[in-house]
């Protein structure tokens, strides 16, 4: 008789904490001062998190191999534009539409992943504390519908 292999779904179920940023910071300005503001070393994956053939978001990655920690920096948002033929006075225009990795937090510019162990007052303070960082704030991540975005 064959033995039955059974997968369960919360095997695959990653814990890791997520902190919501608020700023008009360019990303590769915003990694730089993380960079310094918590003593990390995030850079720029060599590949975007990819969803589609137009709609991609840069990350940026630092493994912490010292203490087994991953963390990464998303943008929250990509915009992708078509063009469409209308039947009016314009040959040709542009429509913009705009895509969330997390959709339920749509007024977040940048997501901060980490290990679920890593996150506390002081870590958010200090992103805080960053020149032009309107707020931080934890993203409670058990009831996100777009979890499975972020888990790669």
């Amino acid at each position: 008789m064959g033995a039955t292999l059974r997968i369960y779904e919360d095997l695959y179920d990653e814990e890791f904490s997520l902190v919501g940023i608020h700023t008009s910071l360019e990303d590769y300005t915003l990694v730089y001062a993380l960079n310094e503001a918590l003593k990390i070393h995030l850079k720029r994956t060599e590949k975007d998190l990819i969803f589609s053939s137009s709609i991609s978001y840069p990350c940026f990655e630092w493994k912490d191999e010292l203490y087994d920690q991953n963390w990464v920096l998303f943008i929250n948002s990509c915009i992708t534009s078509q063009q469409t033929t209308p039947a009016g006075l314009f040959p040709e225009e542009l429509s913009y539409t705009s895509h969330q990795l997390v959709p339920e937090h749509k007024e977040v510019n940048y997501l901060l992943k980490m290990d679920e162990d890593v996150l506390n007052s002081v870590l958010l303070k200090k992103i805080k504390a960053i020149p032009k960082v309107v707020t931080a704030y934890a993203i409670e991540t058990e009831k996100l519908k777009s979890k499975p975005n972020l888990i790669f």
